[in-house]
């Protein structure tokens, strides 16, 4: 059984509700005053520290009961090379996840999280929607935003960035009184094309929306009513990414799974202890002066990591709005998949090498930066050593793939079971449907690790060598 990838990025309400009495402007002071005592039972409630140490507990506890059933496995192991090999090998596909997905689950029973509130009037957004040969989808993409609930002021700008099909044409056709057409020249790459909106955007709140992405009604709603309710110091919310054409192919029918189930569960527990790494460019809103203080988005392959880092290096929060809801195109064929998720693998090591001081910030979200150092051993020991396990198990050899392994599906089966509940409970309050996709669930429980992790170490060793960067899939 496959345990879902770690990766992700979140933040979420945790200190109490904001007054609904204060009026807020289009533009200029966008946060609200002092936040007001929660309204849920004061004795059942516990404190965001207290849930963090709780969590590591029981994960430690789960660490220490699999390190005990595993000795036998890794001595065996190691009589056939030697202890720093076993260890480094069991640690890697078995006790380390292990550990991982027990202070998951212990977290995800632990939230607790405030209901996010209305307002009486909601600032003004700029939504950036930067487009390279897009033709095919760019229409939907809009055509999701004339369909919005949001009861405030907003403006749309679509920035071309040097397409070659008719991604102009299309946008020039439109007549909605809030969408703007920026063009480029020339390809100079989506963090030039956001840098230009950011620069001609009217309002102070902005918000990133791909290309090929469709949203959900309330979704913006949503996303400024999660910013306006969080604590102070929120600087930028994180959207909620699910797949849209998940009946395209297999892998994107195992996609939608990952996105509704493994990567929105890793967001709302890193989200829960102020711990959310990645504001995706995909769908998220930032403060304009927070993004003009950093300096915008930089030139590189995963723009939208580096940006949330520097952030996070400020001290500042990022947040994250389970309930707003943004349908985006997967790649539906293995080797643009392939190449996505390089290009996130390698986002992650920029954002390492342009902000190494974040991992000194005395911070909860800190312990989730650190797991990113481990994901490099994690997958390079899956793929060369996992893989070739579970082939040698298939003809009765278990040095590495065995009998032992079973005892990673308790703690497996459990955090799925919880992932899958919380996401259910969130679609039922948005008026959503869980899609009966039996093939993709199968393909994501038993064989999307064996794709993710080679592709994530070809990633790794495609930046480690510098290799051409460009923008591409998301």
């Amino acid at each position: 059984m496959t345990l879902p990838s770690w990766r992700g990025s979140c933040s979420v309400r945790l200190n109490g509700y904001l007054t609904l009495s204060r009026s807020y402007p289009h533009a200029g002071a966008l946060r609200p005053p002092a936040p007001i005592e929660p309204s849920f039972d004061r004795i059942a409630y516990l404190h965001v520290r207290t849930k963090f140490a709780l969590a590591m507990a029981v994960s430690l506890i789960w660490f220490a009961l699999t390190a005990w059933i595993a000795l036998p496995w890794i001595r065996d192991l190691a009589d056939l090379t030697n202890w720093l090999v076993a260890l480094l090998v069991i640690g890697g596909i078995a006790l380390v996840p292990g550990l991982m997905n027990a202070f998951l689950a212990a977290s995800l029973l632990l939230d607790r999280r405030p209901a996010r509130r209305a307002f009486d009037r909601y600032p003004g957004i700029s939504i950036l929607v930067a487009a390279y040969n897009e033709e095919h989808l760019i229409l939907e993409t809009i055509e999701s935003l004339s369909r919005q609930d949001y009861p405030g002021d907003f403006e749309v700008l679509v920035i071309d960035d040097g397409s070659t099909d008719h991604t102009v044409r299309v946008v020039e056709r439109l007549r909605h009184p809030w969408l703007r057409l920026l063009r480029q020249t020339a390809n100079l790459a989506k963090s030039a094309a956001l840098n230009r909106g950011l620069a001609a955007a009217r309002f102070d709140l902005i918000i990133t929306l791909d290309a090929d992405s469709s949203l959900h009604a309330n979704a913006l709603r949503n996303l400024v009513e999660r910013y306006l309710s969080d604590p102070p110091g929120t600087k930028a919310v994180a959207g909620t990414m699910l797949v849209g054409n998940s009946r395209a192919s297999w892998v994107t029918k195992a996609q939608e799974w990952d996105y509704f189930h493994g990567i929105a569960a890793i967001k709302r527990m890193q989200s829960l202890f102020h711990g959310t790494l990645v504001a995706q460019g995909a769908f998220s809103l930032y403060e304009r002066s927070a993004l003009e203080e950093v300096g915008g988005w930089e030139e590189c392959v995963g723009e939208d990591i580096v940006l949330t880092w520097a952030m996070l290096a400020r001290g500042w929060r990022i947040g994250h709005a389970e309930d707003a809801c943004c349908f985006t195109n997967a790649p539906d064929r293995i080797n643009v998949f392939a190449r996505q998720r390089q290009r996130w693998a390698r986002g992650m090591m920029e954002a390492f090498r342009r902000h190494p001081g974040i991992l000194l910030v005395p911070r909860m979200s800190t312990f989730f930066v650190g797991w990113n150092l481990l994901f490099p051993w994690l997958d390079f020991v899956y793929t060369v050593a996992f893989i070739p396990g579970l082939i040698l198990a298939c003809f009765g050899v278990y040095w590495v793939a065995g009998p032992m392994t079973l005892a990673l599906l308790p703690m497996a089966l459990l955090m799925n079971v919880l992932m899958y509940c919380i996401s259910v409970k969130m679609f039922d309050a948005q008026g959503l449907r869980v899609r009966r996709n039996v093939a993709g669930l199968l393909i994501y429980v038993f064989g999307y690790s064996l794709i993710l992790q080679p592709v994530s170490v070809a990633g790794y060793v495609s930046e480690l060598l510098g290799l051409r960067k460009r923008w591409g899939t998301k």
